[in-house]
């Protein structure tokens, strides 16, 4: 062994040692029997659960299947959505069919539109063509334009206005007010054309007509006229016709300055042959002073006066 070993070390120390083709041939067949022998070479046992997963598992892999099916969903309703707007809008390909959009902000309706509740912009405008009138119609709805707490509602039997703040209407050409709720500037009065005024409470320093005309104020049921410091009616002729009963009520005194004439068409009365204390009717005669003052005084015998003990009028009566 050391002289074949001392041969080698010879042999390499006077340089590479030439192999012929049938050695390198035999050798290379040498190796590759004992690799293909050697199943475990280079095999290290490891634990699997301990080595680096790739890949979305457990947790992360459910979250995973969450978000591609929400994305799913997304698309689809996103899909539909831009088939109904082309279908109402109507988008071809000269644009659209339905409505024109300008540089200036206007938008045009070129056909007939069905909409339920417009929102426009602050100052904005609703208007139709130069030549042609603007149709709005409402399938068995009111029409409402509001404004804050401004409303307008257009029925089939009525038009109501209704406002917090107060209205007013003007020409748009000749800029006159035709009609205006600020009373500091200017006086109320009823539009052109405008015979009656229906509300249901109203307060005011005073109600007129024009010379030319009678006042009338007519109720359904029942009227109430207050005054914080009384109320005044003044008129050529003041008439009162009522259904019911009239109550006249005062803190101090009531005042009737001119000639009054009750009609006793409609007041209760009895034949002649009656006798007082019959029936379950109270009866009172009204009696009227000197200076205006009216009272009353309850009837207990034939022809009776207005003379009682507490005469209100004095002497005078």
């Amino acid at each position: 062994m050391a002289a074949a070993a001392a041969a080698a070390e010879q042999q390499s120390s006077n340089g590479p040692v030439k192999k012929s083709m049938r050695e390198k041939a035999v050798e290379r067949r040498n190796v590759n029997k004992e690799h293909n022998s050697n199943f475990k070479a280079g095999y290290i046992p490891i634990d699997e659960d301990r080595l680096h997963k790739t890949g979305l598992r457990g947790r992360k892999g459910n979250l995973a299947i969450c978000v591609i099916i929400l994305l799913f969903i997304l698309a689809v309703i996103n899909l539909i959505i831009t088939l109904v707007i082309w279908a109402v809008i109507r988008i071809g390909p000269n644009g659209c069919d339905s409505m024109e959009f300008h540089e200036s902000g206007l938008l045009r309706f070129k056909q007939v539109s069905d909409m339920g509740v417009i929102h426009p912009l602050y100052k904005s405008t609703v208007g139709g063509r130069r030549n042609e009138n603007l149709v709005i119609t409402g399938n068995n709805q009111p029409i409402v334009f509001q404004q804050g707490t401004t409303k307008l509602s257009v029925e089939n039997n009525k038009t109501s206005i209704t406002s917090d703040i107060g209205m007013q209407f003007f020409d748009p050409r000749t800029q006159n007010i035709l009609f205006s709720t600020d009373y500091e500037t200017h006086e109320f009065h009823l539009p052109s054309g405008v015979k009656s005024l229906n509300v249901q409470k109203a307060s005011t320093e005073r109600i007129t007509s024009n010379a030319t005309s009678d006042l009338n104020i007519k109720v359904d049921g029942r009227a109430i006229v207050r005054g914080n410091e009384g109320v005044f009616i003044m008129g050529k002729t003041i008439e009162f016709h009522m259904g019911g009963n009239m109550e006249l009520k005062a803190e101090n005194s009531i005042i009737l300055n001119g000639s009054v004439m009750v009609s006793t068409t409609r007041l209760p009365s009895s034949s002649s042959g009656d006798q007082l204390g019959s029936g379950d009717w109270v009866r009172y005669k009204l009696c009227v002073c000197a200076d205006g003052t009216l009272f009353k005084v309850q009837v207990t015998s034939q022809n009776m006066g207005c003379q009682i003990s507490d005469n209100p009028c004095g002497n005078t009566h």
